[in-house]
Order: C-alpha cells, then structure tokens, then sequence
C-alpha cells in the first residue's frame, strides 16, 4: 500500500496538474482512496515515473479512458436503493407539482455515469405526469459514459429493480431479453451535458436535485463547498437527495433541512 506522503511528492503534484489540462478534473479534491487507486494503474502499467504513466495517456486515448473508468467508482443499476425511488414517485414529485401549481418540475441528476439514474427519473416523470417539455438534466463529467447513457441500451442486471410494467412501457428488448432499449419517448426526457461540479458553476431553481455516491470521494473542505452550491441551486421548498452511505453533517449550517433519511430540503 502505498504511503500517503507519497501522494504529495513533487513528482506527483506536477502529474496532477498535468492531468488535470487533459481530463479537466482536479485530483486534489480527492480523497486517499482515489490516489490509491492511482498508483495501483501505475504499477500495473509498469510505469517507472510519472512522466511515463503520463505519457502513456497522453498518448493513447484507450488507456486515458481505462484510467478514467478506474478512478470512477459506480455501482450501475435503474432505481437504485429503490425505496428512495418509490418515495420519490408516490410522494415527493406529487407534493411538488401541488406546491408549485403545474406539472413543469426542474429536475438534475449530477454525476449520472452511465444514465441509469437520469433515466430511472425520467421513468418517474412519465408515470407521474410530468410535462415532457421540461427534461431531466443530466450532468457528468466523463464525456466516455455520457455517449454511453445516451445509447441507452442496459444489461438485464442492470433492471432488477424496475418493476415488470416499467420494463414493458419503457424499454424495448434486444439479444434475447438479456439486454433492453430504453425507448425514446423516456429519451427525450433527459438532456445530456457534460459538466465538471468542482469548476463549473450551476443552474438555479431546481425542485429536485440527485447527487449521489460521487462527493463521498471528495475532501471534506470539496464536499462543503458542493453542498453549499447544491443548496444555493435548489428552489425554496426543492429536494436534495443523496446516497444511502452519504451524510450531510453540517446541514443546518448550510441551511438544509432534514427530510427524511439521505434527503434534505430548502426552505
């Protein structure tokens, strides 16, 4: 294992700021974990220095996405940790669209991956009569898994928790049923972008906001300054919903307020 005053050798630092001109993403915001798993690809690349592992790279667009997949850390699966999901349709997205008079909600999900999450929320907003015209947006940072969310195409795994009817309306089947399609009236509820949370800033007015199993990776003083801006992005009365590891230890101070386990609202 490697020793963490390692992670902060000049050698690595130059490979940091190196990195970062090519991929866009700051690797100090990062905790250990991730600088682990850095110098793991490095040792298994027998890269000799940092200079090498960089060059191999810059150079080689495959092993710049291997190294990219490697660092994100992503347990893919349609309505994952489903209870959430279930609290969502039958009676968060009913209570806004009665708070907010129409059927016109802003709804993101930051750090979607792959699209499973985007498009679960998609799903939620035909079943629950969202009006269409109002996508879903969709944000990550990896420009590799945003073209593979926008095929939309899923190993049957990937479904377990969706219920039968969903996989009936909402996607179409391929290879035998061992794969599904989501179908493009739930595509063309989700608008793609990609986005770096660190440096770029947010939007503003959201009712409903999915940030999930991505700021655990990050420092505490990263994931303070992201909970502020997720809170500054909110709609008064709006949602903030995380992952079911993820806690939000200063809320009150930020000026959320707890609504329930892993979610939290603004008022």
């Amino acid at each position: 294992m490697e020793e963490p005053s390692l992670y902060n050798s000049p050698d690595y630092t130059l490979f940091k700021q190196k990195m970062r001109k090519i991929i866009g993403v700051d690797l100090n915001s990062y905790k250990n974990q991730i600088h682990r798993r850095v110098h793991m690809l490095k040792d298994r690349w027998n890269a000799k220095t940092y200079d090498e592992y960089f060059e191999i790279m810059k150079n080689d667009d495959k092993k710049l996405r291997e190294f990219l997949d490697y660092l994100t850390i992503n347990v893919s699966e349609f309505f994952r940790n489903d209870r959430q999901w279930w609290k969502l349709r039958d009676q968060l997205i009913p209570e806004l669209v009665k708070k907010r008079g129409n059927n016109r909600l802003k709804l993101w999900s930051s750090g979607c991956a792959t699209g499973e999450e985007p498009y679960s929320l998609a799903i939620l907003s035909a079943v629950c009569g969202l009006d269409p015209s109002t996508p879903v947006l969709a944000c990550d940072i990896d420009q590799g898994a945003l073209a593979i969310a926008q095929r939309g195409v899923y190993l049957k795994r990937q479904l377990l928790n969706a219920p039968p009817d969903y996989l009936t309306h909402y996607f179409t089947t391929t290879d035998g049923g061992e794969t599904y399609q989501v179908k493009p009236e739930i595509k063309r509820r989700v608008t793609w972008k990609r986005f770096n949370m660190i440096d770029d800033a947010f939007g503003s007015g959201f009712d409903l906001i999915l940030c999930r199993n991505v700021v655990i990776y990050f420092t505490p003083e990263t994931k303070s300054t992201l909970y502020v801006k997720f809170y500054n992005a909110l709609a008064p009365s709006g949602y903030f919903l995380v992952g079911s590891t993820e806690q939000i230890f200063e809320y009150k101070k930020i000026g959320f307020e707890s609504a329930g386990p892993f979610l939290y609202t603004k008022h």
